[in-house]
């Protein structure tokens, strides 16, 4: 029998249902025996990787993380940046994304916005069960197609 919680008059099943919060004892199945934990850098990366696979995302993050996530990137064990742009809020049942993007000039802001949040929640709901209630982002600039990516250095070389 499956248990439910009423809030806010909807039904849904209970926590012991939904595999992030296990069932113990011995009629339990055994894939539901324990609790997954999920860490924010998780989700973090899973969003990260989402946004960037939809055509027009230029890249992720604000232009000073932009090019201090360049220098770090070739740094030996300096990370990859796949979370550069990316914040997450984590908790037992919910996640929040906040993403900072540049776009391609010459796309729709509006559709792009609505593209990274349809591939970010579908990427994370799948692969951690979570529910994510919302995905913000804050368009930082717009990659103009005779920009460099270095363009932020100086003129001096």
């Amino acid at each position: 029998m499956t248990d439910f919680h009423t809030t806010g008059g909807e039904s849904r099943p209970d926590l012991a249902e939904t595999g992030l919060k296990g069932r113990t004892g011995p009629g339990a199945p055994a894939e539901t025996r324990g609790k997954t934990t999920i860490a924010d850098g998780v989700v973090a990366k899973i969003a990260g990787m989402a946004a960037r696979e939809v055509p027009g995302i230029h890249n992720l993050g604000a232009g000073m993380a932009r090019a201090i996530g360049a220098v770090r990137e070739r740094v030996p064990g300096g990370g990859s940046g796949v979370t550069r742009g990316v914040k997450v809020e984590v908790g037992e049942r919910q996640a929040a994304v906040d993403l900072d993007v540049v776009v391609d000039y010459g796309v729709s802001i509006v559709e792009v916005a609505g593209e990274v949040r349809i591939n970010v929640i579908g990427a994370v709901e799948r692969m951690t069960g979570l529910e994510v209630v919302e995905v913000n982002l804050t368009v930082d600039d717009v990659h103009l197609p005779d920009e460099e990516e270095g363009s932020e250095e100086g003129r001096v070389r």
